[in-house]
């Protein structure tokens, strides 16, 4: 079976019911982790500054990482533009593999972000394939 999509993407040989259990999965697993992670921000902030400082990112990006994290599983639940949720996604992508980078880096805590980066990626490709058939077919 020839597809355009790397192998582990054969979406578009799914149902649509398919298409979305994958969408639902991945963007609740990417919406725990990060909830998750401004908890943290929110209750341990010293401690994560600290894990900022080990990785020599700005400890004052902690409080705008995570109103940004908010922000950005607002655009992603609530489809409010084509536009913003694709910047949230870029968003959650830049931010996920600068974790997976410096957990790597420092202390090989990498399946977090592994998990992270496959909810992202789960939920993109979802909604992705998703929105380009509704797309074509209010086109025609």
């Amino acid at each position: 079976m020839h597809s355009d999509n790397p192998p582990f993407l054969y979406l578009s040989h799914m149902n649509d019911k398919t298409k979305k259990i994958v969408y639902y999965i991945g963007t609740a697993l990417l919406t725990l982790i990060m909830c998750f992670s401004v908890f943290m921000y929110l209750t341990n902030t010293e401690g994560i500054r600290g894990e900022f400082s080990k990785f020599n990112y700005p400890t004052y990006l902690v409080y705008p990482l995570a109103a940004a994290k908010i922000l950005g599983l607002i655009a992603i639940w609530s489809n409010m533009s084509r536009s913003l949720k694709e910047w949230a996604y870029a968003g959650f992508f830049f931010n996920i593999l600068l974790a997976y980078v410096a957990h790597w880096m420092t202390d090989g805590g990498i399946w977090f972000a592994f998990i992270a980066m496959l909810g992202l990626v789960l939920s993109y490709v979802g909604w992705e394939k998703e929105d380009r058939f509704h797309t074509k077919s209010q086109q025609a």
